[in-house]
């Protein structure tokens, strides 16, 4: 029996029309079901784990329902955890901590001197070019929105619908190409091609993605570029799932534009980044009219500033620059040893999801095709959220549920025109908060889960899925 089938039980005391559903620990009908698979695993104590960059979060203990234990963070795509030299370079910064390019004082000069040494050492993160211009923003919703600003006026715009909301709905719609999530890496090619020959105009603009944040697949960025150029198109990448895992380089890659997320680097957020060419950059309006992005301003007008003051208007998020700044530093310095580990952990983690029965995962491009270690899955007969929450509540396991921020490739993936199948997944994704024990104990828990169901009574209300009877505490002192 399925949650599916499971009818809604009225809770005592609650009016059957109000009533929230139950599901008790559940048993599936089948013969045989494997436990996790033997599959050979890194251990903390193994000679050839990669040493990578040490995180704030390493052992951090939560409430279970059966206990504490540590947390096994399996949600880096959606945020990662600060890194141990990132909060060691706030700290030093907050020592000094003062407005930049606005005193003469000297911890004024001071955080202006590191706050443009933080673009310094993050365009030499994305490999940006000379006369290339990178631009402190938010976040990655940021970033695209300043760059749909600054469009020429009449700017055709293809993206693929495969692509994260803030890359797929900046754009005017009258203005905008939607293309298919293709089934393929050479689909995706002969899909660009075609678009690019239904409209035609001055300017066009090409949205890649460099790793799919639903499925973690690698996108033929390279080919899907030279496309782009040979039909006099611009290139904007997506990297905020890329830039974590591989090496960014507007030239090598042969895009215009970059875009990036500090919380997706292990910075805190509040920090992001576009970079790129800067002729459509300095002839757009500012973005944030104001402070620090005027030259003059005198009662026939303002002029502005060109270059990147010309869009970070306002007292400036140094301290979100310079954490961004100093986590670029140490993926840099590190950036074999995170993949291996990467690589290591999860291969092991989508070879292991793959071998238990009743677990579907999913891909784009096909199982084969390269990828970040990111495993997105479903469990027949349970709930996407419910599986989320008892994953947390009885393993301590952090994943994501839903639709990601991706609705369109999600539904894509999900669309099985011969069953009612779910229409939502559960993502897994591995960084450097992740260990060898830590994808055991997930395989562990997911073959428990697919061959029993939860372990203990979950009630669904506006909340989502929680356990009947929670011993957990949720909700611990304040840190201030």
């Amino acid at each position: 029996m399925s949650i599916a089938s499971t009818p809604p039980t009225t809770v005592e005391g609650t009016p059957a029309a109000a009533a929230v559903r139950r599901t008790a620990p559940l048993a599936h009908a089948r013969e045989h079901l494997r436990a996790v698979p033997s599959l050979p695993l890194p251990t903390a104590g193994d000679a050839e784990s990669p040493v990578v960059p040490a995180v704030l979060s390493a052992g951090l203990p939560v409430p279970t329902l059966d206990g504490p234990t540590d947390y096994a963070n399996f949600d880096h795509a959606a945020s990662t955890p600060a890194l141990v030299s990132v909060k060691a370079a706030v700290d030093t910064a907050l020592r000094t901590y003062s407005s930049v390019h606005r005193g003469k004082g000297w911890a004024s000069a001071v955080t202006s001197g590191w706050y443009e040494q933080a673009r310094a050492e993050v365009s030499a993160f994305v490999g940006a070019r000379e006369g290339d211009e990178v631009v402190f923003t938010r976040n990655s919703t940021d970033s695209f929105t300043l760059l749909a600003r600054s469009l020429p006026r009449d700017t055709s715009v293809f993206v693929f619908e495969s692509e994260h909301h803030a890359a797929l709905l900046p754009w005017k719609a009258r203005q905008t190409v939607r293309i298919p999530v293709p089934g393929s890496a050479a689909d995706a090619v002969v899909l660009l091609e075609e678009a690019l020959r239904t409209r035609h105009g001055r300017h066009r603009l090409v949205v890649l993605t460099g790793a799919s944040n639903v499925t973690g697949e690698l996108w033929p960025v390279r080919e899907l570029a030279a496309v782009a150029r040979r039909a006099g198109a611009r290139v904007v990448l997506d990297a905020a799932q890329y830039a974590p895992h591989r090496r960014v380089d507007l030239d090598e890659l042969g895009v215009d534009y970059v875009v990036l997320s500090g919380h997706k680097l292990y910075a805190p957020f509040g920090a992001g980044v576009l970079a790129g060419r800067a002729d459509w950059l300095d002839a757009a309006a500012p973005y944030l009219p104001g402070g620090g992005a005027t030259r003059s301003v005198t009662e026939r007008g303002v002029q502005w500033h060109t270059g990147s003051a010309r869009h970070e208007g306002g007292s400036p998020n140094v301290i979100g620059a310079i954490a961004l700044a100093a986590a670029c530093h140490a993926l840099r310095e590190h950036a074999e040893a995170i993949e291996a580990h990467e690589d290591r952990l999860g291969k092991a983690l989508l070879e292991g999801l793959r071998e238990i029965d009743g677990v579907q995962t999913y891909s784009l491009f096909g199982d084969e095709h390269e990828r970040v270690a990111v495993a997105t899955f479903t469990v027949d007969g349970l709930d996407s959220s419910l599986v989320s929450a008892a994953l947390s509540a009885e393993h301590g396991i952090g994943v994501r549920d839903g639709k990601f921020c991706a609705h369109l490739c999600v539904d894509t993936l999900l669309d099985d025109p011969y069953s009612a199948g779910p229409d939502t997944a559960v993502r897994a994704s591995i960084g450097l908060a992740t260990t060898a024990a830590h994808v055991e104990r997930l395989l562990t828990a997911v073959a428990d889960l697919a061959a029993h169901g939860p372990r203990h009574e979950y009630a669904h209300g506006s909340e989502g899925w929680v356990p009947v009877d929670d011993t957990r505490d949720l909700a611990p002192a304040r840190p201030w």
